[in-house]
């Protein structure tokens, strides 16, 4: 993805709520002279479940120290920091993968609850294409919520790319059917949807979101290429439901972390990847229209857990 920049000091910065609450408690628990007995692995455990990587991943490495230990390969305590850094590779590197853009139009559907940063994240993918010269269009298929239009079409005013809309309350069906109608007759690039995070009406938010997909499918099989869940990382645990929730329901092809500003819980970002087996194609760490690049696997854990 050589349209979106890689994210460094950034990414750091995001993530030093995890970073400082994981460093002190590893260091408090992993010192070189403590012996590795039962009670050492019970308090790594709970440090693990407390950073929000779920208590099966906790499990799961608390039971890989134990092998290492009795194979003979861990003989100090200090040394389960590095087996840690090792272990969060083995999950998070297969799951590093890039969009998929490679057709004309590409379609990005834009999923997620309300206040996830959706349509920001709609507007900053745009914002990219749109500076390496892809020719881009934007659908406002979020049509429930109040203003939703018009902050998708004051971005599109900003970066320089049009919007596909109707009326407040209108069918979204309707404005996903126009938007591909139209990006498929100008022969763009990207077409990237905006939906709904919540509905006003009695109407099943997931069976409303269904629709979309099929609309898109009915006009161009194969599309939509990428099916991506916004996920706000300061949600933590909550994050994960709403992932597998979208998941079952509309079938995701990958997942934007976004909000990495400082208050995040990043540990959420490796249960996702290990027990959804779903790809961190993109994360966000700002407001600003260039705060979003692809998610690097090594540049994470590093944020996350330092070597030393």
């Amino acid at each position: 993805m050589k349209f979106l920049a890689a994210l460094g000091e950034q990414l750091s910065t995001g993530l030093r709520r995890s970073r400082e609450y994981l460093a002190a408690e590893l260091a408090a628990v992993l010192r070189p002279e403590r012996p590795i007995d039962e009670s050492l692995y019970t308090e790594l455990e709970e440090i693990l479940v407390a950073a929000d990587l779920g208590a099966p991943l906790a499990a799961d490495f608390t039971n890989r120290a134990r092998e290492e230990v009795m194979f003979g390969t861990v003989t100090r305590a200090d040394q389960l920091r590095p087996l840690f850094r090792r272990f969060l590779g083995d999950i998070l590197v297969p799951a590093a993968q890039p969009l998929d853009l490679d057709h004309r139009p590409a379609v990005v559907l834009m999923l997620g609850v309300n206040g996830s940063g959706k349509t920001t994240t709609c507007a900053k993918l745009a914002a990219a294409l749109t500076r390496s010269e892809k020719q881009v269009l934007l659908a406002a298929a979020d049509t429930f919520r109040a203003a939703a239009i018009e902050q998708l079409e004051a971005w599109g005013d900003r970066i320089g790319v049009e919007v596909v809309r109707q009326e407040p309350g209108s069918d979204p069906a309707a404005v996903v059917f126009d938007a591909v109608k139209a990006a498929t007759a100008r022969n763009l690039d990207a077409l990237i949807i905006d939906t709904a995070g919540r509905l006003h009406t009695k109407s099943n938010l997931m069976m409303e979101l269904a629709k979309l997909k099929r609309v898109i499918e009915r006009q161009l099989p194969g599309a939509p290429h990428e099916s991506l869940m916004v996920l706000d990382a300061p949600t933590g645990q909550n994050g994960f439901a709403q992932a597998r929730m979208f998941n079952e329901a509309i079938g995701l092809s990958g997942v934007v972390l976004t909000k990495l500003d400082g208050t995040a819980k990043g540990g959420i970002v490796v249960r996702i990847a290990r027990e959804l087996r779903l790809p961190i194609k993109l994360v966000g760490v700002g407001e600003k229209v260039e705060d979003l690049g692809p998610f690097d696997p090594q540049r994470f854990i590093d944020a996350l857990v330092p070597a030393a």
